[in-house]
């Protein structure tokens, strides 16, 4: 893994703080200045649009996905919007690598207010005539590494909502409307998005006392490289000129995270107007 900025502990503090006063935010006005915020499947998509934004509300940002060059890419966008950020490079569906990521983030800023857990793949087809090895991936991915990162999150969190800036911490998963609403030829991957919805709600439970807040955000077709490549969704019915952009979830991402602490946005479901299912 690596970090370009070349942060480390003993300058965190100072560098979190700066960069509440970029990436195109006034520093008194950025809900998230002195915050440290990791987001995961970064590299394109609903995961870099919640990057930039979360960077635009004065967060520090670690990007985290396998696509080195395309992290450097968004990491130099923040950058030259007067945003601070690192990237980290891992295949979060490796358990040991997705805990990794975690200290890494918390190593070059010394902190973490959030964690956006958003990384995630999909196959579709029938079960009857499925690959394993697709399977295996799906639930690594859509579903392991959500339950690694979040415990490798947690003490972090749980420190910055005791000690930090806002007073809360905040844990989102980006789940998918597959997660509800089970459809042909999209087992697997409903089955893992259902999971992440119920791990979500338990560790709610388990937390919101104590000031960290598990939101649980729901998207429907959003055109990202996810429902456009390879066994994805796109034969479906829905023109894809009516689909969510990556940035329509990034904002319900970023409404939750900026809620004030006594308000906790718990769920969020983003259809396209015209979806139906």
């Amino acid at each position: 893994m690596s970090d370009p900025n070349g942060g480390h502990a003993k300058a965190a503090d100072q560098s979190v703080t700066a960069a509440g006063a970029g990436a195109g935010v006034a520093g008194g006005d950025a809900p998230l200045a002195g915050c440290a915020v990791l987001v995961t499947g970064a590299s394109s998509g609903i995961g870099a649009a919640t990057a930039l934004s979360l960077a635009r509300q004065g967060a520090a940002v670690a990007l985290v996905a396998r696509r080195t060059g395309r992290l450097e890419e968004l990491a130099a966008v923040i950058r030259d919007r007067g945003g601070w950020c690192s990237v980290l490079t891992a295949d979060l569906a490796d358990a040991v690598q997705a805990r990794r990521a975690v200290e890494d983030a918390v190593d070059g800023f010394a902190r973490l207010d959030v964690l956006v857990n958003n990384a995630g793949y999909v196959a579709m087809g029938p079960i009857e005539q499925g690959d394993p090895a697709d399977w295996e991936r799906m639930v690594d991915l859509n579903f392991n590494a959500v339950l690694h990162l979040s415990q490798a999150a947690l003490p972090h969190l749980l420190r910055a909502a005791a000690n930090g800036p806002r007073g809360t911490a905040d844990l989102v998963n980006v789940s998918s409307v597959a997660g509800r609403v089970v459809r042909r030829n999209n087992g697997i991957y409903s089955a893992t998005k259902h999971a992440v919805g119920a791990f979500s709600e338990a560790l709610r439970q388990e937390v919101t006392g104590r000031g960290v807040r598990v939101g649980l955000v729901e998207p429907g077709i959003t055109a990202t490289e996810m429902a456009t490549g390879p066994g994805s969704a796109a034969t479906r019915d829905l023109p894809q000129n009516t689909w969510l952009h990556a940035e329509d979830i990034a904002r319900a991402i970023t409404f939750m995270i900026t809620q004030p602490p006594h308000a906790a946005i718990n769920e969020i479901m983003v259809r396209p107007t015209a979806q139906e299912y």
